[in-house]
């Protein structure tokens, strides 16, 4: 049974910044560009180049993501058929990075250094400790760049323990921010503001399953924290 978020893709995948007011506006962006180079090679070969960049009303860049060349799902036919979900995807996958020019803050609203990050996969627990917190169970946990140093998934506990090196002070919670659902993905990234004042990053992600090729709606929240 998968687990998570012990002491996460939550998406909230996590605020990079603050809350904000309601009425806050932000914009994105894309462009040609390599993944950072502070990710460790056999990450960074995973990423396309195509950097999508979120940037506030005032021109200031809140984040930078990079997303996955192409995902492996475990699917059946008829899940490919009727869409994929993040639950295809094994917990930990790296779905990811992201740059925080001037840091950011996560779902639970804990700052996270300014750097580079990798984004992977995580499942929110089903306890009390987490009851009520998120609307979704999928989330974006990120772990400085230079401590994520193999592509493959790991054990959750310690994508969770490697996530919580993103925060400073030491609280021991992983950096996470908030998934949504995206399940009619565009062939281009755009940017959704959702119910709660959340800002949400819509991306397509390639998909092998099964043999076949597909693709999985990515909903990202950049920009919104839980209320709990």
């Amino acid at each position: 049974m998968r687990r998570m978020l012990g002491s996460l893709l939550t998406a909230a995948w996590l605020a990079v910044a603050p809350a904000g007011s309601a009425d806050a506006q932000y914009t994105l962006k894309t462009a040609n560009e390599a993944p950072p180079k502070e990710l460790k090679e056999p990450i960074r070969h995973l990423l396309r180049d195509q950097k999508i960049q979120v940037q506030d009303d005032k021109g200031d860049v809140l984040c930078d993501l990079w997303l996955r060349k192409e995902l492996a799902a475990k699917a059946t036919p008829q899940q490919v058929k009727t869409g994929l979900t993040y639950r295809e995807l094994e917990e930990t996958t790296v779905l990811g990075a992201v740059r925080f020019p001037k840091g950011g803050s996560d779902y639970r609203k804990q700052k996270v250094r300014p750097g580079v990050y990798t984004l992977r996969l995580g499942i929110q627990p089903s306890d009390g400790d987490h009851m009520g917190t998120a609307p979704y169970k999928e989330f974006c946990l990120v772990s400085p760049a230079d401590q994520d140093v193999k592509a493959e998934v790991m054990e959750p506990k310690a994508l969770q323990e490697m996530s919580a090196k993103s925060v400073p002070g030491g609280s021991g919670h992983p950096a996470v921010f908030l998934l949504f659902p995206n399940e009619k993905p565009a062939n281009a990234p755009a940017l959704v503001k959702k119910e709660g004042n959340h800002w949400v990053v819509n991306a397509k992600e390639d998909v092998t399953a099964g043999g076949q090729k597909t693709a999985l709606g990515i909903g990202l929240t950049v920009v919104g924290a839980s209320e709990s």
